[in-house]
């Protein structure tokens, strides 16, 4: 073995001894060395792969690499390129009879990794698509093999016994393909993945993976049956024959399974394992029949209906395939590059030359599809920029391809250099030219109070679990639409997104009524859909267009606020994170849900109502002609409180609503003074609360007189005013309402520092509904009141009729960031802030 061992990992014309019996050691105290056993030295090289892998995560994290990058590099490190220069180093670790070990477990890995992308990949995202991401991925694929097979001719060596032809179409597949799960990482990196462009790249990069799959399964076919073309033809037909199994016999079998098992209830363990059976199976079948055994998994994967099944699929493997096993397979990747192949000026000349052509090539494609389609240019450098990325699929090939000894080991190094510098690039280059600052779309009616009251009101409505549907609908249809002033509904159901990749893709798609639901988002949205399409169809005025989001809690603020201003609405309404229980107390459903509502409250464009939700009139919607209610506005004054009164005017003209407007007024013994007391008679502090407070109550008053001069004849309104003088006495006044009321709606009041409140907001258990929403809405207030807490939009541009608020004039460019802070401003700063506190 001395004279095998000399050499590292070189597999060519060599014969290794393996020992049956060497698989577990019997311990170093009977002096065994763990090394020389096969499991040990797995599990040690593993370790080691898993622990390179993470470490150069983590350095790079700061430089926006994909993890491919990470993976591929860190087995580099552990190839011959660094390590293996230390040949004792090199031969104890990754010694040659370890290989066969390593490269079988890295291949179940890849196995189940391909099974899971397919999984996880909505083929009916390619019949969604329209032409032009099927014009990007075809000429983004032509241009760069073209360029692949002009470098094939100047690469292939003439001793080689591989047919020339072979040789040309595995580096014109390495360089055209388009990796679709790293894209989608980096696009989910960069935050483009719910833009245009990011739907539009990973549409294309969808049809791209497609096409590389079937090209991969020619040249494997071709690579392995150099000597016959009939075989060749062979391996081909019997490859679409499986394809056809799969579709025809595969997939029926599986949907059956789906329905034997009940909605709502998680698989059995004999179909799970049934299936993960079945991927073992196509691999074998795929393996036999002259294809890659991935080629199996892949599309078995890929017959797997969406939902529910493909949900738990995914939370059972991922992280353990793709966190634990799928590192070897790039690992392996890295053992077999020798960087120090690559040697003579030339050939890294080449090297430079094949990358920047390729990427051109890929760049110049999209281009012209681009300008064809008259998108901007900017656009389509980005675009075709990240159709430059590469990871898995390219590895498949560059493997297969070395394994075949179509490419030799210089070839194969330069290819892999290649895809690292081509992948690693993107993330910083479209950083850096592609900065995508929405469009300011103005509109005037972004809160309900500047709604014109015979005009169309269009609202967002958000909704996690059909839970909260019977309520909303119920608080909708008292909205009062009618032939004068109709409401458009989006309805968009809230689904977190499981997995990695492309489940991405079906975000924000309408679906008509009749068309299938998107299966993605589970049961759940099936039902959601139809009681709104139900409600819709036994309505008048009403119109609902059903939507689904599906993005990560973190990100999901950014649908719902881009929807909003997409569609122009003027009110959103989103379900508190807390349900009411059996016993009449509050319990959270989801602490994500919290924070997708104080990121909404944030950043949205227009107005927002949180609706906690305690049944209203029952959990059956009542006929338009039943809608009986009895609604209380509490009003302390402020921009959110004459919102919250706009909302219930409206209301209030609705046949069965009886609507009660408690308006709270400071008493002589209140705590005037907000602001510390100032020795300095001239600091501007003092005058900057008054004329801001002045100015506050001025709008309350002019819009009370207004609404009551309105309503003064109507029986169904009933106006009251309470003299308090502290924050006890306004908890003793709003526990004192009637309790036949059944909706209370109150305005948020951030940003208002009143002494009403005074001491309510120390022990809020949810500030982001303000002092008196919160008090409504906790567990120990004795109530059976659903609530509607309502935040005004301020951060619009200058209001001609005097109704929005001193700070309205802020330009409207930067409306996102800045509302947050203008919405937390307290009040002493809105006025000319003139002093440094």
């Amino acid at each position: 073995m001395a004279d095998v061992t000399a050499t590292v990992n070189r597999t060519d014309d060599m014969i290794v001894c393996y020992s049956p019996t060497m698989i577990t050691t019997n311990g170093i105290w009977q002096g065994d060395n763990p090394l020389d056993y096969s499991l040990p030295l797995f599990i040690l090289q593993l370790t080691l792969v898993v622990v390179t892998t993470r470490l150069l995560v983590f350095i790079l994290k700061p430089l926006r690499q994909p993890r491919v990058i990470s993976e591929i590099l860190g087995g580099v490190l552990l190839g011959p390129s660094v390590l293996g220069q230390n040949l004792h180093l090199a031969n104890l670790i990754f010694p040659l009879r370890s290989v066969m070990v390593l490269e079988t477990m890295a291949n179940v890995g890849l196995l189940y990794f391909l099974f899971l992308v397919g999984v996880e990949m909505d083929l009916t995202v390619i019949r969604r698509t329209g032409k032009k991401a099927i014009a990007i991925a075809i000429i983004g694929m032509i241009l760069p093999f073209i360029i692949g097979c002009a470098f094939s001719l100047i690469l292939h060596h003439e001793d080689r016994q591989m047919n020339r032809s072979t040789f040309v179409l595995f580096l014109g597949v390495a360089l055209s393909v388009t990796a679709f799960p790293v894209l989608a990482r980096i696009l989910a990196e960069l935050k483009l993945i719910n833009t245009e462009l990011g739907r539009m790249a990973m549409s294309s990069a969808l049809i791209n993976d497609m096409c590389a799959w079937v090209l991969l399964a020619v040249a494997i076919a071709l690579a392995e049956n150099e000597s016959s073309s009939l075989a060749s033809l062979w391996v081909i037909l019997s490859s679409v024959f499986f394809v056809v199994v799969c579709i025809f016999i595969v997939r029926p079998v599986i949907s059956w399974m789906i329905r034997r098992t009940p909605e709502g209830e998680s698989f059995s363990e004999f179909y799970i394992c049934l299936i993960l059976t079945g991927v073992m199976i196509s691999g074998f079948v795929t393996d036999a029949i002259g294809t890659h055994s991935v080629f199996g998994a892949f599309v078995f994967g890929l017959v797997i209906p969406n939902g529910q099944l493909g949900v738990t699929l995914i939370e059972k493997l991922e992280d353990f395939v793709s966190g634990l096993l799928l590192p070897l397979f790039f690992a392996i990747s890295g053992l077999k590059t020798d960087v120090t192949k690559i040697h003579g000026a030339l050939t890294w000349g080449f090297l430079f030359l094949v990358i920047i052509l390729a990427c051109a090539g890929k760049i110049a494609g999209t281009l012209i599809v681009a300008l064809f389609y008259q998108m901007p240019l900017r656009e389509g450098i980005v675009l075709g920029l990240l159709m430059n990325t590469k990871g898995l699929v390219e590895m498949i090939v560059l493997n297969v391809g070395r394994d075949q000894h179509v490419l030799d080991d210089e070839t194969f190094a330069i290819m892999v250099t290649v895809a690292v510098i081509m992948t690693s690039i993107i993330a910083p280059i479209v950083t850096h030219i592609y900065k995508p600052a929405r469009k300011f779309i103005p509109y005037k009616r972004r809160t309900i109070q500047r709604s014109k009251p015979d005009g169309e009101l269009r609202i967002l409505v958000c909704i996690h679990t059909p839970r909260n549907v019977p309520t909303i609908i119920n608080l909708l249809e008292a909205s009062h639409p009618s032939k004068k002033s109709p409401i458009c509904i989006y309805v968009l159901h809230l689904v977190e997104l499981t997995g990695r990749a492309s489940a991405m893709l079906i975000v924000h798609n309408t679906r008509k009524s009749g068309c299938p639901a998107l299966n993605r988002t589970q049961a759940q949205s099936d039902h959601i859909i139809n009681a709104f399409e139900n409600y819709e169809q036994h309505s008048s005025c009403v119109s609902v267009q059903p939507l689904t989001a599906i993005s990560p809690y973190s990100t999901m603020h950014e649908d719902i606020c881009n929807l909003a201003e997409d569609k122009r609405v003027a009110f959103i309404i989103i379900p508190f994170h807390k349900q009411q229980t059996v016993d009449g107390g509050m319990e959270a459903t989801n602490p994500a849900f919290r924070a997708v509502n104080q990121n909404v409250l944030a950043n949205a464009p227009c107005s927002v109502g949180i609706l906690v939700d305690r049944g209203l009139n029952g959990s059956t919607r009542l006929a338009a002609s039943q809608v009986s209610h009895h609604i209380a506005v509490l009003f302390f004054g402020g921009p959110d409180d004459r919102e919250a009164l706009s909302y219930a005017e409206r209301m209030s003209e609705h046949p069965g609503i009886s609507l009660t407007v408690m308006r709270f007024i400071a008493g002589d013994e209140t705590v005037e003074s907000t602001v510390e007391p100032s020795s300095d008679p001239n600091d501007p502090r003092i005058l900057t609360v008054i004329t801001d407070s002045d100015r506050e109550k001025q709008l309350d008053e002019e819009y009370i007189n207004d609404f009551r001069m309105k309503n003064s004849n109507d029986e169904s309104i009933v106006y009251t005013e309470k003299i308090v003088n502290n924050g006890e006495e306004t908890v003793a006044a709003v526990r004192s309402i009637d309790s036949i009321h059944d909706l209370f709606i109150v305005g948020r009041g951030q940003g208002m520092i009143s002494p009403l409140t005074a001491g309510l907001t120390d022990w809020s258990e949810c500030p982001e509904l303000g002092a008196i929403g919160d008090m409504l809405a906790s567990s120990d207030f004795a109530s059976t009141v659903s609530v509607l807490v309502v935040q005004q939009y301020v951060g619009v541009g200058p209001q001609e009729d005097g109704l929005g608020t001193p700070d309205s004039p802020a330009p409207p460019i930067d409306q996102y960031n800045s509302l947050l802070q203008m919405n937390r401003r307290p009040p002493q700063q809105r006025g000319p802030a003139m002093y440094s506190p």
